[in-house]
């Protein structure tokens, strides 16, 4: 078809991308040209609007290395990642689900660690946090053999791969669920931190007069075979960024209960204030799949 107005060039497109033998190829780029082609419309984007965009996109990529994932960062932001993971948990996003975004600081091959174990692996200020906790199915049951996955941000509000002063995978550690569906650590209460903000997601929120914290939290992830993968946050009760979180990735589920000790801490060499918490978690049955890790 020859475009002699600017409506007909939806429909070529549309038409166009038709013969691809993949219908759910065919049924995303529709859906995706079809709005896009809306967007552009609505706000009548200018083509100078243009050029900048397709510029924020390249940036995008040239801010993205080995240690730093500029692509997941914006989709944070803009509260894309989270509609995702709602979207596709909590009986498909019918009700409040224990999942959450995984973010741009997962890392793959984390060091197992046995249960009660440490994942401060090098000198880390903070209060000593003792973590318990539990997998059970939607019945109830309890789930063992869960490959638990578990990550943070020290108190100082950066992850080990941001800060050289940090040991390789520190606050980093893979643990096993016990026959009880249990397991246990020892870390720092983590601290809340502002995301990266040197590449085009900084320009974005400083753009929008938005604050770059995110409320202190832990990183779970929990795969089991015979079991959707479930990745979450658990969240620091009294953090003050708890209603803005600059990635939207609060829910209600996943606010804990961070409990000041009182008394001897559970280790003998704790002194001053700690912490404990204790979380129950809930896997869907289904398909187990891992997430590609956003760093190396």
């Amino acid at each position: 078809m020859i475009i002699t107005r600017q409506e007909d060039v939806t429909d070529v497109v549309l038409a166009a991308m038709d013969r691809a033998p993949s219908e759910r190829l065919r049924t995303v780029m529709a859906s995706f040209v079809t709005h896009l082609h809306a967007f552009a419309r609505d706000v009548k984007l200018t083509e100078a609007e243009f050029e900048f965009a397709i510029d924020f996109l390249n940036r995008i990529g040239q801010a993205t290395n080995d240690s730093h994932n500029e692509g997941v960062l914006f989709s944070d932001a803009v509260g894309l990642s989270t509609l995702v993971c709602l979207l596709n948990n909590g009986q498909d996003g019918s009700t409040e689900t224990a999942a959450a975004l995984l973010g741009p600081f997962w890392r793959a091959n984390a060091p197992p660690t046995a249960n009660g174990g440490s994942i401060v692996r090098s000198p880390t200020p903070g209060p000593a946090l003792f973590f318990e906790g539990r997998i059970r199915d939607a019945q109830g049951a309890p789930v063992p053999g869960v490959r638990v996955d578990v990550w943070q941000a020290s108190p100082a509000g950066m992850y080990e791969n941001q800060d050289a002063g940090q040991a390789d995978m520190n606050l980093r550690g893979v643990f096993d669920t016990d026959a009880e569906g249990r397991f246990a650590l020892r870390s720092v209460k983590p601290a809340g931190y502002p995301v990266p903000t040197h590449g085009p997601t900084g320009d974005l929120l400083r753009a929008q007069l938005r604050h770059p914290y995110r409320p202190a939290h832990l990183h779970v992830l929990a795969y089991k075979p015979g079991f959707k993968t479930l990745i979450t946050q658990i969240f620091v009760d009294d953090d003050e960024h708890l209603e803005s979180d600059v990635v939207f990735g609060v829910t209600r589920a996943l606010i804990g209960d961070f409990r000041k000790g009182e008394g001897a801490a559970p280790a003998a060499d704790v002194s001053g204030e700690w912490y404990s918490l204790a979380y129950t978690f809930t896997m869907e049955r289904g398909e187990a799949v891992l997430p590609h890790p956003p760093i190396k």
